[in-house]
């Protein structure tokens, strides 16, 4: 049995911020929405699709039936007319437009509109009385192509036990062809006229969750829906927040994940090209809060241009350790229900870490296992508490670097190889391996080079930094204890991660 000494401090705590964290929501005003009802157009909204079985891919980044959790998933099609856009000066610089006004604010018009139909995946909570009245809306990552919602995988945990629903977006043409191709039967009548126009089928899904909830949510009534997208995603939500965003007025929120990219063009072939600078930040002229949320790995790729001063409508978090996507995203998290043995597999994972990833190839190095996911939990909850109770997260300081913008990227590492400053975690404060976004290749497509890399610690490392298995836990626990008082971890997570040292043969 653990000695209550190394228990009871960060439970305690956990227990104190979760009373605090309730007082926070209960004592706070409600933020009215910015986009209670937006302005886009409202699609038509056929389904649910039946038989749920048959959603293609079945599980979209988890494996458990959501039943297990009090949560069930559906499917329905949308269809309607989508608009693309151009900026206001295209006569200008036809046919080639880059843009990148300085405070990010892109003057846009519509330009074509084009019919039509593509699907979106709900997951909700079965009882009503458990959904918290936020609904996040995730734009899916087509870079493998077809559908995928990382979001979804790595977050699923808080937004289950928070009472979120969950709305994910076929909004891009490689989705939709790639449903349309593995299931014709299913979703032969999905049609998507390209990405210049997937601006405003996103729109439109979202103005769908306002307008079709009765539908859409099964009855819920969303008070507040978020968007939220990983890697070309995300990049596709750059630019959508800079030049679509206050025309649509949907979303009330923003989290977007691991930005590594240049924006996505705003047009694109067959339509006129209009790409958007490498360099072009966040505007800030917003009504609505952007989160923005960055690994070693993005930081790295991104060479510090995303680095933006943080206001009363954007925040930046920059997590030290963590990769673009990782061990828990691809091993752990598909199978996680909350029960507390996705830290246990991770930090196991640590110890021996994978190089070879099924369908993806070998890479050159034993892939990353800091579980960014437990942070990223944390800047869910802060979005959300910043939406709907205007209460803005925590000001990390940046990761330390020694090259300015512009340059590649060199990080500051502290005696272990890790990299200092940013939003700390226990896995780089009690480490007992190098941990890294940065620095592997190999894979199909060269996807290793976005898992990033885990070099255990020898156990000559081991023995001079923790003597005993009591001396690790402490160490742990007090890196732990340290994020959840700073806002970077939750009660619940915190517990989790405690429990995960104390169950391990470290030291």
């Amino acid at each position: 049995m653990r000695p209550a000494s190394l228990t009871t401090p960060t439970r305690v705590a956990a227990s104190v911020v979760m009373t605090l964290f309730s007082l926070v929501v209960v004592l706070s005003t409600s933020v009215s929405s910015a986009s209670a009802h937006g302005t886009a157009a409202d699609p038509t909204v056929n389904g649910p699709i039946l038989p749920s079985s048959g959603i293609e891919p079945s599980t979209l980044a988890t494996t458990f039936p959501p039943s297990e959790v009090g949560y069930e998933e559906s499917e329905y099609f949308i269809s309607g007319t989508a608009t693309s856009y151009v900026t206001t000066d295209f006569a200008n610089c036809e046919p080639l437009c880059t843009e990148g006004p300085s405070n990010g604010q892109l003057s846009v018009m519509q330009y074509l509109t084009a019919p039509y139909t593509t699907r979106v995946v709900v997951y909700r909570p079965v009882d009503a009385s458990q959904f918290n009245g936020t609904v996040i809306v995730e734009w899916l990552n087509v870079s493998g192509g077809l559908d995928d919602a990382p979001d979804w995988g790595l977050t699923h945990n808080e937004l289950i036990r928070d009472g979120f629903a969950w709305v994910g977006v076929s909004a891009q043409a490689v989705g939709v062809n790639a449903l349309t191709s593995s299931d014709p039967a299913r979703y032969g009548s999905l049609s998507h006229p390209g990405d210049s126009y997937s601006y405003d089928i996103f729109s439109q899904a979202g103005q769908a969750v306002w307008d079709n909830s009765a539908q859409l949510l099964g009855g819920l009534t969303p008070q507040h829906v978020i968007a939220a997208g990983e890697s070309q995603s995300a990049d596709r939500l750059t630019t959508y927040i800079d030049a679509v965003a206050p025309l649509a007025n949907v979303y009330s929120g923003y989290l977007v994940h691991s930005r590594i990219g240049s924006p996505a063009p705003l047009s694109q072939t067959p339509q006129p090209t209009v790409t958007v600078s490498t360099s072009i930040p966040f505007r800030t002229d917003l009504s609505t809060p952007v989160f923005e949320f960055e690994t070693e790995t993005d930081v790295a790729g991104t060479t510090l241009y995303d680095r933006q001063p943080n206001t009363s409508q954007f925040r930046l978090w920059e997590v030290p350790g963590g990769s673009h996507f990782d061990y828990y995203g691809l091993f752990v998290g598909p199978g996680d229900t909350g029960n507390g043995q996705g830290a246990i597999l991770n930090l196991a994972g640590m110890q021996n870490p994978l190089s070879t990833i099924p369908g993806l190839g070998s890479c050159t190095s034993p892939i990353n296992t800091a579980g960014t996911h437990w942070v990223l939990n944390a800047a869910v909850w802060w979005l959300n508490q910043w939406v709907v109770n205007g209460l803005a997260p925590p000001i990390p300081p940046l990761m330390q670097v020694t090259t300015t913008a512009g340059q590649p990227v060199v990080f500051a590492l502290d005696a272990n190889g890790n990299v200092l400053g940013g939003v700390r975690s226990p896995q780089v404060d009690a480490p007992i391996a190098t941990l890294s976004g940065v620095g592997n290749s190999g894979g199909l497509a060269g996807f290793c080079r976005l898992f990033g890399s885990t070099i255990p610690f020898s156990q000559g490392q081991l023995a001079s930094l923790y003597p005993t298995h009591a001396q690790f836990v402490a160490q742990w626990d007090q890196a732990t204890l340290l994020d959840l008082l700073a806002g970077y971890l939750l009660p619940a997570d915190a517990v989790e991660l405690d429990n995960s040292a104390l169950v391990s043969d470290i030291g």
